[in-house]
């Protein structure tokens, strides 16, 4: 009998210890309180513009939107990327990818110039699988070039092109359901990945990661960096000549980060979920909100970084943000799904 005690004991403190790291690892107990040093210039009727790129050459954003009512899916849903002139400052939108007939819900995107064109690649979720979808864009037209399958696209996120041929993606699950998934999730069991795609092969070249989501390539510093939200960290690579990444180090972010964007100097902005489990019952539809975050980290070198708050608003004005895109002294703003984008003005 007294060892049935202990152990229904130790299970019991077992589990209180779970639930309390989840609250605390996951951001619970942070308290939100508004802050902007900028204005709202524009809110942008799209639904679920999760991801959102700049040409500062050519003044134009690209956007992922695609509407969603609970995530993950439980029915096909329906999406496009979007075109968004930005120099007028008319912020004038114009669907891409209305001809596009295929199921189609894009997730994250990149972008290569090239002389007159530009190389877009985006992830894309059906309830038949996933999928990297390739596009070329002239002259505000898109055109279809391919679809991209393998094996190794568990659960793909987000993804970031180093030339015409090379790219990376990101696995934010090992399990995509059942109990496996359910610790990623709330214990954060560390199982998501990074796929290199040399032009010919996939494989994987980082691994151990906690939902693995946002991920950019710094070529001027040949460095890779990673969103692990789950952890609230940004991860540290140095690109090696066979595509192979060189861990150099974590930046504790404290908040959920999501999709990486760089501005002109290299700095880094990201679109955040500073509570977790708020996000994560949002999303089911369960709240009507979740809590809104940008930072900025500016990485001069190892252990030398800066990481700021720069945007934190309760959900109430834009609800889970995901991205900011800088571009002068303008972010564009996305999210999982709330039914509009934001263009801010920043004033730091």
């Amino acid at each position: 009998m007294k060892s049935l005690k202990k152990i229904v004991l130790f299970i019991i403190v077992l589990l209180f210890a779970f639930v309390t790291y989840t609250f605390i690892s996951t951001g619970y107990f942070r308290t939100i309180e508004n802050h902007f040093d900028g204005s709202i210039v524009k809110k942008v009727e799209l639904s679920g513009a999760e991801d959102i790129t700049v040409s500062l050459a050519d003044s134009f954003a690209i956007v992922s939107s695609t509407t969603r009512q609970k995530y993950p899916p439980q029915k096909e849903e329906l999406g496009g990327l979007y075109f968004i002139e930005l120099k007028s400052g008319e912020f004038n939108i114009r669907p891409l990818t209305s001809s596009f007939k295929k199921p189609f819900a894009p997730h994250g995107i990149s972008m290569l110039k090239r002389d007159s064109t530009y190389k877009i690649m985006t992830i894309n979720h059906t309830l038949k699988g996933h999928s990297i979808e390739v596009f070329n864009l002239k002259d505000k037209t898109l055109n279809h070039v391919r679809t991209l399958i393998d094996p190794s696209m568990i659960r793909p996120n987000d993804l970031v092109m180093i030339d015409e041929e090379r790219f990376y993606f990101t696995n934010d699950h090992g399990y995509t359901k059942g109990l496996g998934m359910l610790l990623e999730d709330y214990a954060g069991l560390a199982l998501s990945n990074v796929i290199y795609f040399d032009g010919k092969d996939y494989r994987e070249v980082a691994s151990g990661i906690s939902y693995a989501n946002g991920i950019n390539y710094d070529a001027k510093r040949n460095l890779l960096f990673i969103a692990s939200p789950r952890k609230f960290l940004v991860k540290v690579y140095t690109v090696l000549p066979d595509g192979s990444l060189e861990f150099i180090e974590n930046i504790n972010c404290g908040t959920g980060v999501d999709n990486i964007e760089f501005d002109t100097k290299g700095n880094l902005y990201i679109g955040a979920h500073p509570n977790l489990l708020k996000f994560a019952s949002y999303a089911k539809g369960k709240v009507i909100h979740s809590p809104s975050e940008i930072i900025t980290i500016e990485y001069r070198n190892t252990n030398d970084y800066t990481v700021e708050t720069i945007y934190l608003d309760d959900g109430s004005t834009m609800s889970a943000s995901t991205v900011a895109a800088p571009f002068g002294d303008l972010l564009l703003v996305g999210n999982v799904m709330d039914d509009k984008f934001l263009i801010l003005l920043n004033q730091n």
